[in-house]
């Protein structure tokens, strides 16, 4: 189960690992499409340093074409059966919709990562009812209009009055506060400038809560960070992320990520596995050893500490 305790002792942002088994996503459409390559490449990050796999089923970049639930479940099932049995860190479902949830869960799914801010119908309900952790996205608009949709000058202050307004909603459905992630949602309805902003501003929008920053390979890298690729980028925005307060950082490339928080915030890092994992797990193996995922707060600090893999 994930743990989602404050707690200053954990001392590190955790990784949340990117995983589209969606033909259309405007990084890596297709290439997870088999069932055998996206376990594959889950056990790939995970042996890299994701503390978290978030597995999507549904596009949400421009234009992208709206998915049924069934087709959803139809790409997310196969993979879910596979993974989950074997694989030593918890896996997230990527979805706007009660009824993949509730399938996600069913096949061991520990989190909703729901872009959609818990406003569809029966999700805040389902979430309450089984207990599972929750990530609280900020969308301008909705699904097939947000990425046309441009944030005013007030948008630091509506995207906190919105997460405050679904939290409230989520805590009154019966979710637990300890279950509750926000995200500001970068790339969703904002400006570059607007993106950059978001990025630095975790403890701005917090509250308390645990924040997310997904900034991996979006178009607003090109204007915050010239002459990079969106990799190189991304490592760039992970690390300013974690330095203005970052609980978890959603990307692609694990592996780099790691690397460069590693290597940016090495005073940070402490040796101990213990923060995160039960004592005799191991990091040398993805494959399951009873290791659970603790994402908090830290008490008394905005200064984020990192622990090597």
């Amino acid at each position: 189960m994930i743990d989602l305790r404050r707690a200053s002792a954990r001392g590190r942002p955790s990784i949340m690992g990117i995983l589209n088994v969606t033909p259309d996503s405007f990084s890596d459409g297709g290439k997870w499409g088999s069932p055998h390559l996206a376990v594959e490449h889950a056990f790939e990050m995970a042996d890299s340093g994701a503390d978290i796999i978030d597995i999507g089923a549904e596009s949400t970049r421009p234009s992208a074409s709206p998915v049924s639930a069934e087709e959803e479940i139809a790409r997310l099932e196969p993979v879910l059966k596979e993974l989950v049995p074997s694989l030593s860190v918890p896996v997230s479902v990527d979805t706007m919709k009660a009824a993949v949830a509730r399938r996600a869960v069913e096949l061991g799914a520990e989190m909703v990562n729901d872009v959609y801010g818990l406003r569809g119908d029966g999700m805040a309900e389902f979430c309450a009812e089984s207990g599972v952790a929750v990530v609280i996205m900020h969308m301008e608009g909705v699904p097939g209009t947000t990425h046309s949709s441009v944030m005013g000058d007030d948008y630091m202050d509506s995207i906190r009055d919105f997460l405050r307004e679904r939290t409230e909603s989520a805590l009154e459905a019966g979710i637990r506060r300890d279950r509750i992630v926000l995200d500001p949602g970068i790339g969703f309805g904002k400006t570059p400038a607007q993106n950059t902003v978001i990025m630095r501003s975790a403890t701005f929008f917090s509250e308390g809560y645990p924040v997310l920053i997904a900034p991996s390979r979006k178009r607003f890298l090109a204007e915050a960070f010239p002459g990079m690729d969106r990799d190189q980028a991304t490592y760039e925005a992970v690390k300013e992320a974690v330095a203005w307060g970052a609980d978890m950082v959603r990307v692609h490339d694990v592996a780099g990520t790691v690397n460069a928080l590693r290597l940016s915030h090495r005073s940070f890092w402490r040796r101990s596995r213990s923060i995160c994992c039960r004592e005799g797990s191991s990091r040398s193996s993805s494959r399951r050893t009873g290791r659970r995922l603790s994402i908090s707060r830290r008490a008394g600090s905005d200064t984020p500490r990192s622990t090597p893999r």
